[in-house]
């Protein structure tokens, strides 16, 4: 007997990518545009939040460490422990520049800069 969708820690990239991120009190900030992967490792290095802007005109791209989002089912979003201030000072860029050099550039600037635990 399988384990149903509904009752399992997996979740599919494509069901992370585009939902919503929101701060310790439940403002939305912002949505997940993508994963990066540690080939080598098997690890999530970082996810890409996208906040700010309108219409894709002006928003900020930012590496925020996986283990630094938490799900909240009855916010039907991810919810990180740093205020909109912080996040607006953090490293941010294209998604062409926070992947560029296999990512590791910015996977260790944002872990630097949200002291978030280190996977490698």
């Amino acid at each position: 007997m399988g384990i149903s969708a509904a009752n399992s820690d997996a979740i599919r990239a494509t069901k992370v990518i585009g939902t919503s991120v929101k701060d310790a009190g439940g403002d939305r900030i912002g949505k997940v545009e993508d994963i990066v992967l540690d080939k080598l490792s098997s690890n999530i290095m970082f996810v890409i939040v996208g906040f700010g802007g309108f219409l894709g005109i002006g928003e900020k791209y930012h590496p925020i460490p996986w283990s630094s989002l938490e799900y909240d089912e009855r916010e039907g979003g991810y919810i990180i422990p740093f205020s909109r201030e912080m996040l607006e000072a953090a490293p941010a860029d294209s998604i062409d520049a926070l992947v560029a050099g296999n990512g590791v550039s910015y996977r260790d600037r944002a872990y630097d800069y949200y002291n978030a635990p280190r996977y490698w």
